[in-house]
């Protein structure tokens, strides 16, 4: 009999739980904030606002003009050859603008009948065929004749800038690509 009290109580407690309604808690209030006003700062009088560091423009046209005439006056090139410019590479110290080195260099070439140049674009679909990036700054003399014989190209350019990011040196090569020759080469300070 002591086993159906205890199952009987078990029972009882077990129901007991169940009818028992969930309490129900009141929704939590919120309260809308303010946004605040932002503090002006002023500077306190008399005090004079810094200057920005002055940025460094390089006067590329007339750095690299001077040396692509003396190119022009090379021996043993043949007018009309084609030359493949290969992208200026940048070994100094710092950070510079040799995207418009190279545009430069287009430049000051296409104003001559030396040259037959390969068009930029040939030179950035052959460099994305060889897997080389389009500014390749890890170029070499050897990848720039590689790049030459992909296109055709009876000569090559190679240019880099070196030195202290301040005062750099230009310096430029023209080499002859089937034999890798260098039949001219020329260097001068970058004008600022």
């Amino acid at each position: 009999m002591k086993k159906y009290l205890v199952l009987l109580f078990g029972a009882m407690v077990l129901t007991g739980c169940m009818t028992r309604p969930p309490e129900q808690q009141p929704p939590a209030q919120i309260e809308p904030v303010q946004p605040s006003q932002p503090e002006v700062v002023t500077p306190p009088p008399g005090q004079p606002v810094p200057t920005p560091p002055k940025i460094q423009t390089l006067n590329w046209e007339g750095s690299v003009g001077p040396l692509v005439a003396q190119m022009r006056q090379a021996s043993g090139v043949a007018p009309g050859s084609i030359l493949l410019v290969d992208s200026v590479k940048n070994n100094t110290n710092g950070a510079l603008p040799v995207a418009k080195a190279t545009a430069a260099i287009y430049d000051a070439l296409g104003n001559g009948k030396a040259f037959t140049l390969v068009p930029r674009e040939q030179v950035a679909v052959a460099k994305q065929t060889l897997g080389l990036s389009a500014e390749d700054s890890l170029g070499s003399r050897t990848k720039a004749i590689g790049l030459a014989r992909y296109v055709s190209a009876q000569y090559v350019l190679y240019s880099d800038v070196s030195g202290d990011v301040k005062t750099p040196q230009l310096d430029m090569q023209l080499m002859l690509v089937q034999t890798g020759e260098i039949v001219w080469s020329g260097n001068a300070a970058v004008q600022q």
